[in-house]
């Protein structure tokens, strides 16, 4: 079977390995462009495309899939299916058109929850306490496609952004293999969505990493857990933003201090929310290294200041 790939960062290697290992599988690669990494702004492949590149697959890469170009590469390859996970671009109708068995996407929720682009980071914000994986035929809609197989998975209390997609991402290699087998089988039984049912999620931006500490432990600790590896949460310090990568809730008891006070006990980070105290244990100043709390307190007194 010919497989055209759609994919681009990390949640997508488990999908694209799987179909690299099946058997009878001939593949190409359409992933975004290279993009400036870090504070040198490096120019840097993503990592479907230097997985694909250690196999010897082509890479074809588009800022837009739904130019004439995208779709004459599509067309060029010819394939049997498409297979689209964390892609990050819609597809067209012409684009749709092209493979002749459809196109499945590998989406990180149980649809109908969460259709659009942050499903994982959303289920965290939201401290749900299972997420899943959902295989689909994609239509012309924002994940609105009929589904195909979907799998639970549950969210760990300390969970954050990168260790639920790790998880999911090994999930959705498994499911898309057995949609793979029941297609050629022809035992792929599609299921429409309930509308009524239906959840979005927005595209994630930096700002969703601002914590307002007006709000409870666990609101502000699932903020920092969703955040976590990007954008980062945040919070200002003495008028400098105060990147927070890690945290855990605590039983420290309540005083008359406001929201978004520092507290400092023996060598441990307090900050003040809503309801209790939130333990701070991994954090990273301007123009610093990430660094734990405790060797953060070594340089410095943050007793008694406030963050907003």
């Amino acid at each position: 079977m010919r497989i055209a790939f759609l994919g681009t960062p990390e949640f997508a290697l488990p999908v694209l390995q799987m179909l690299i290992d099946r058997p009878g599988v001939t593949l190409a690669v359409f992933t975004q462009p290279d993009r400036p990494v870090g504070r040198k702004a490096i120019l840097t492949p993503p990592p479907v495309k230097q997985l694909a590149e250690r196999h010897g697959i082509p890479v074809f890469q588009f800022e837009k899939i739904r130019s004439e170009e995208g779709v004459a590469a599509l067309e060029a390859f010819a394939p049997d299916l498409m297979v689209t996970a964390a892609f990050g671009q819609l597809l067209g109708a012409k684009n749709l058109a092209v493979p002749k068995f459809g196109t499945i996407n590998v989406h990180g929720s149980l649809l109908p929850s969460y259709r659009g682009a942050s499903p994982i980071q959303t289920a965290i914000l939201n401290g749900d306490r299972v997420t899943g994986v959902t295989t689909m035929f994609t239509d012309i809609g924002m994940d609105t496609g009929d589904m195909l197989l979907r799998q639970e998975v549950e969210i760990a209390a300390d969970d954050t952004y990168e260790t639920l997609s790790e998880k999911l991402s090994v999930v959705g290699a498994s499911l898309l293999s057995e949609t793979l087998d029941r297609l050629e089988a022809g035992t792929l039984t599609r299921i429409p969505q309930n509308n009524a049912e239906a959840t979005v999620c927005h595209l994630i931006t930096k700002q969703d990493g601002k914590i307002d500490f007006a709000e409870s432990v666990k609101k502000c600790h699932d903020r920092i857990r969703a955040m976590n590896p990007w954008p980062v949460a945040y919070a200002m310090l003495d008028g400098q933003p105060l990147k927070l990568y890690e945290a855990a809730p605590s039983d420290l008891p309540l005083d008359d201090a406001s929201c978004g006070t520092l507290k400092v006990v023996g060598k441990k980070l307090y900050v003040r929310c809503l309801d209790g105290y939130l333990n701070i244990r991994s954090l990273q100043c301007p123009g610093k290294k990430r660094m734990s709390a405790e060797s953060y307190l070594c340089g410095c007194n943050l007793d008694g200041k406030q963050l907003v």
